[in-house]
């Protein structure tokens, strides 16, 4: 049997009425707030954090420019660059990576009807929920309705820009092979749906640092009913 001392308790129960005020508090704040008002937050969060990931990654060196979201070789071809680039092959290693990139800046457009009408679907019983959790919790929601679709919508555009560089078969070729031996990791082993993955990590990460931007400073996203949901989160 675990005997705690006064001062440990008084501990414990501090934690716990801590817990449970920030809880209420968070309850509380929201009870202001119309379901109408909790789904429109949503919503314009959702469309603002579109906007600006697809306006800032779907257009010349949208990736290639950006070092954060920049598209990198495969993992075993990037460790094997230095070796591979001794016996000719940094060219085409090259072209590979600048070729992943301007597919993933072609594709990234074509994912805002998806990523709209995902917008359109979230009800009330979404929304507040969603809006009370982290600084994230919006897109992550977005992201577990979207996400199926929006590589469903990439992966054509990205095969038709990648199969313009020759290199890309011969990868996918070699790489089946060796993600038989553990040599290269599942989702590395075609080039396709590596970019295509790329491509949606660099979207929502995107998304997400326009959501934390309008948390952290509703009144300068300009529009009233986020200064007052967000706001009352605060």
């Amino acid at each position: 049997m675990i005997r705690l001392t006064s001062s440990a308790l008084a501990g414990v129960v501090a934690w716990f009425v801590l817990a449970f005020t920030a809880s209420a508090m968070a309850t509380t704040s929201l009870s202001g707030i119309s379901s109408q008002e909790a789904v429109s937050a949503l919503r314009t969060t959702l469309s603002k954090g579109a906007d600006a990931a697809v306006g800032s990654l779907g257009k010349a060196d949208g990736f290639l420019g950006n070092p954060a979201v920049r598209i990198k070789l495969p993992e075993y071809l990037e460790n094997s660059k230095g070796m591979l680039k001794m016996v000719g092959m940094g060219d085409e290693l090259d072209e590979m990576e600048v070729s992943m990139n301007r597919a993933a800046e072609a594709a990234v457009p074509q994912a805002k009807a998806v990523l709209k009408k995902a917008i359109q679907s979230m009800t009330v019983a979404d929304a507040k929920q969603v809006l009370s959790g982290g600084d994230t919790a919006v897109t992550d929601f977005f992201k577990s309705k979207s996400q199926a679709d929006l590589y469903k919508q990439l992966l054509p555009i990205v095969k038709g820009k990648t199969a313009q560089v020759g290199l890309a078969q011969q990868y996918n070729a070699l790489a089946e092979q060796g993600s038989r031996f553990g040599l290269v990791k599942a989702e590395d082993a075609n080039l396709e749906g590596y970019v295509t993955n790329k491509a949606l990590d660099a979207l929502f990460l995107m998304v997400a640092e326009e959501e934390k931007a309008i948390r952290a400073n509703p009144v300068a996203a300009g529009s009233a009913v986020l200064k007052k949901v967000f706001g009352s989160l605060k």
